[in-house]
């Protein structure tokens, strides 16, 4: 569990935002990994959200060697094993089942799963997680919430996802307990379905320096 939790973090704090991705055509998956990439993004996750998802993170893994590529909305041992499979090098989950931490022992990648209540973080503590997810972030109490866990879960550090953006992301790196936070803004989807891919790059670009005080 060590090693993957350092594993995961070597991902995670690379960047400050890491791009949660809906490939609804499995055409942008590539050019849209090479454009966040470029842009100083090169983790990603994909979500388990259409047909096309799977494929999306197999041609990313195969043609895109810059992009690391991960797999979200992962709710089934089932889901994880097939992300694994396409190439995904971490699996993320918006919550946490018996299945999914008995998959995730025996997996080659790390797993980020997520939680919300103070007794979530302190069950997936128990099993020896350090890194979560927390989802929804803005939903569930947003910044002001995430600090209020780190003193009393001191050890504990979160990628929240959900609500965030450009305008509030600030608000969670600030914290000391947030290692990244994941968003949807990098990759309008006004922008993909023109394949925009430079506007998209641009917008990578002014994420990636969000952690360096921009």
């Amino acid at each position: 569990m060590k090693k993957k939790t350092e594993k995961l973090l070597e991902v995670l704090t690379a960047q400050p935002v890491i791009p949660v991705l809906r490939i609804d055509r499995l055409a942008d998956a590539v050019p849209l990994a090479r454009a966040l990439a470029k842009g100083g993004l090169p983790a990603i996750e994909i979500t388990l959200r259409t047909p096309d998802a799977l494929e999306a993170i197999r041609q990313v893994a195969e043609e895109v060697p810059e992009a690391i590529v991960g797999a979200g909305t992962i709710l089934s041992a089932k889901d994880f094993s097939r992300a694994e499979d396409a190439g995904a090098r971490f699996i993320v989950s918006p919550g946490a089942t018996a299945d999914l931490l008995e998959k995730a022992e025996d997996a080659r990648v790390p797993f980020l799963p997520g939680a919300v209540t103070p007794s979530e973080v302190m069950a997936l503590r128990e099993a020896g997680y350090r890194v979560l997810k927390f989802f929804p972030a803005e939903q569930a109490g947003g910044a002001a919430f995430l600090k209020s866990l780190a003193a009393p879960l001191a050890d504990m550090r979160f990628c929240p996802t959900g609500g965030i953006s450009s305008k509030n992301a600030t608000d969670y790196l600030s914290l000391p307990n947030v290692v990244c936070v994941g968003g949807s803004w990098v990759a309008p989807e006004a922008e993909l379905k023109a394949g925009n891919w430079e506007a998209v790059e641009n917008l990578a670009r002014k994420a990636a320096a969000l952690g360096r005080g921009a």
